[in-house]
């Protein structure tokens, strides 16, 4: 009885986290804007513990802000963090994918083609929230590969904390169908056992993911956007999927 109640409050918890995530995401929940407690608790019908243990986890990711006497706020997206966000990510996750390569087993290669072919599947249908799922499963198999632990630590937090960023970036049009082009790619360096290109792939990847969100941001703001940005997606393709 105790474990199904344990696992009533942890389903009841995601559906907080996935109702607030979405809701920001597709803009319903404006930054700034307070997300109310009496309203999520009447709409699932329970008792405010569960949404404020939510609530510190949207912190954690950076979705929400709690602020004391006010409550949770929506956290506004900052060009600056996401462009420091996507520095450090790129050259953390370049380094773990450059030294993994030479720990790359048969076994990894079939099971990040497996994941990739499984992407593809989950791209034609538009499945934003599973994509993000099995996306990380798939960069989890070359982190945890590169054999530095403490790495592969680091690199985990890192992506935690910033996750809103991460989803928000995969959730743009076209942006899942270009990372399944970035594995294949990939999938090919790690069977050379070209730590190098493997390196270089991973950081173009993520500052590529930065490059476009920034610009949907601007976009969504009704500022300029910068229309070169079509043109370094083409030749992101040219460089890397031909």
């Amino acid at each position: 009885m105790k474990r199904r109640l344990i696992e009533q409050h942890q389903t009841l918890r995601e559906k907080i986290l996935d109702t607030i995530r979405e809701a920001i995401l597709n803009g319903e929940l404006k930054p700034g804007e307070k997300v109310a407690e009496p309203e999520l608790a009447e709409r699932f019908g329970i008792s405010r513990t569960p949404i404020r243990e939510a609530f510190r986890q949207l912190e954690s990711e950076g979705y929400l802000t709690v602020v004391p006497r006010k409550g949770a706020v929506v956290t506004a997206l900052s060009e600056r963090a996401v462009e420091e966000f996507y520095a450090i990510k790129s050259i953390l996750e370049g380094y773990a994918a450059q030294i993994s390569t030479d720990n790359m087993t048969e076994k990894d290669i079939a099971k990040l083609e497996t994941l990739n072919a499984r992407l593809r599947i989950l791209a034609e249908q538009g499945d934003v929230k599973t994509f993000f799922k099995i996306h990380n499963e798939f960069h989890d198999v070359f982190i945890n590969a590169s054999g530095n632990e403490k790495l592969a630590e680091i690199i985990h937090q890192m992506l935690l904390r910033f996750n809103r960023f991460r989803l928000a970036s995969i959730a743009l049009p076209g942006r899942m169908e270009m990372s399944v082009k970035e594995h294949d790619a990939l999938i090919k360096a790690f069977r050379r056992k070209d730590g190098a290109t493997a390196d270089a792939l991973v950081r173009k990847t993520a500052s590529f993911g930065g490059q476009v969100l920034i610009q949907s941001m601007a976009q969504q703001e009704g500022r300029e956007v910068k229309r070169d940005i079509l043109k370094k997606i083409s030749m992101f393709n040219v460089t890397f999927f031909n």
